[in-house]
């Protein structure tokens, strides 16, 4: 009997016997893929629970920007909010997030344990993950044999760039590159601070002294601007994970560089035109091989402020169990399975046969170092971003200067200025070095 008829065969007495302390509940998550599928998936819950929930769906960047100001003022207009590793340990740190250890049933030990505790604070875990990922490069097979290109398993930026310029064709809507242009300390900074890294770029020195107008950052920004001008799509800008994924999957891109969460998607044919040429191997590097594949997490926490807390540790522990997994492989295809959380995924032949990426991504995600990801020494961690609750202000800025400069407005130099000047200021006020 399948995961979905085990559990609806006992909705009826389980929701009956429940119907008394039935509650209703609020979630805010992203519009990606998977939480889509969550949601549609999510009357399986409400069917042997008897409680309700009210879904929230929002862009990315306008899911942290309400997120963050719900918890921030104890807002309570959520019962259950999707964050990442980013927000976890310092949200949680602080007193906002409602700790999830000691779930009774709950196998935190099939957990990845860099994905456990990315998500944790001095070993309290605050939100469960929902999918994990790293970043790699998911390329068309089929157009670089017709062009008599072969891509390298570690592929330079150089490299890249050479790539790029012999498959872009305009003028049949075939672009060389595929790459987050849309402004966003989770959008475009999350490729770009990768690029950084593997220039040998730093946010801050050891003094927390901002290096935004060092060479490094030069050298990332005019390659950036480079290859998006000259080999990506037109109105870049407005083009985050979800527009660039479009892309690929309709055959606009020949190259993507992006979440190792799309390749269920751009190998599914039910959802990707391209998926029989899909081609993937690591993120590229530049000068530096460190910092250049980020690290993730998309997780469900409960803030501190909701009334119904026992309620939703029900849903998120149902949400982000080895059962859900199976649950959506079989009514979705194993491909579309949320990726890069639980050990059994990746013990799971049904999986393994659909997914031939499964064993790069999980390589990917254990080997990304938050700690490590830079080549001089910082007082950070954090790959695409610092952990410090001053960076989702300072990224989110940085990221319309890059922005800015990729669609024309302002030079690469002056956007650095720009950039560099934000950061010092922001870092003075909150009281750098501390």
């Amino acid at each position: 009997m399948s995961i979905r008829n085990a559990l609806l065969g006992a909705s009826a007495l389980t929701a009956f016997g429940l119907a008394a302390q039935a509650e209703d509940i609020t979630i805010a998550t992203v519009n990606n893929g998977d939480m889509i599928i969550m949601q549609e998936l999510s009357s399986t819950w409400e069917e042997a629970t008897g409680n309700k929930i009210n879904w929230v769906i929002l862009e990315e960047n306008v899911l942290r920007e309400r997120v963050t100001t719900d918890i921030a003022t104890q807002g309570g207009q959520y019962d259950i909010m999707t964050i990442g590793s980013y927000e976890a340990p310092i949200w949680g740190k602080q007193g906002w997030l409602t700790p999830l250890d000691g779930i009774e049933g709950y196998d935190y030990d099939d957990l990845i344990p860099a994905v456990r505790a990315g998500l944790s604070s001095d070993g309290t875990l605050f939100a469960l993950p929902f999918y994990a990922e790293s970043s790699f490069t998911m390329y068309r097979k089929d157009l670089f044999e017709a062009a008599g290109l072969t891509m390298p398993e570690q592929p330079s930026y150089a490299q890249i760039a050479e790539f790029a310029a012999k498959l872009t064709d305009k003028g049949k809507e075939q672009y060389g590159i595929c790459l987050r242009g849309k402004p966003g300390w989770g959008e475009n900074m999350a490729f770009f601070g990768t690029l950084v890294n593997s220039n040998g770029g730093i946010w801050f020195d050891e003094n927390w002294t901002p290096q935004l107008d060092q060479q490094p950052w030069s050298d990332a920004l005019n390659y950036y601007l480079d290859v998006m001008t000259n080999y990506g799509p037109p109105g870049a800008t407005s083009n985050g994970f979800n527009e660039n994924q479009a892309l690929f999957q309709t055959g606009k891109c020949a190259i993507w560089i992006d979440a190792t969460s799309a390749a269920g998607r751009v190998f599914d044919p039910n959802q990707s035109q391209v998926a029989d040429s899909v081609g993937f191997t690591v993120a590229p590097v530049a000068s530096v091989d460190k910092g250049n594949a980020w690290f993730w997490a998309w997780s469900l926490a409960i803030p501190a402020s909701s009334k119904k807390v026992d309620v939703a540790k029900d849903f998120v522990a149902w949400a982000t169990s080895q059962d859900y997994v199976t649950l959506v492989g079989e009514q979705k295809g194993w491909v579309a399975v949320p990726p890069g959380t639980r050990q059994s995924t990746y013990e799971n032949q049904n999986y393994v046969d659909a997914a031939p990426f499964a064993a790069t991504v999980l390589s990917a995600i254990e080997n990304a170092n938050p700690d490590d990801a830079t080549a001089v020494p910082v007082p950070y961690s954090g790959i695409q971003y610092v952990s410090i609750p001053e960076f989702q202000g300072i990224g989110t800025s940085v990221g319309q200067n890059i922005s800015a400069a990729l669609a024309g407005q302002m030079s690469a130099e002056d956007a650095l200025a720009a950039a560099q000047s934000t950061a010092a200021r922001e870092m003075a006020r909150a009281g750098y070095p501390k």
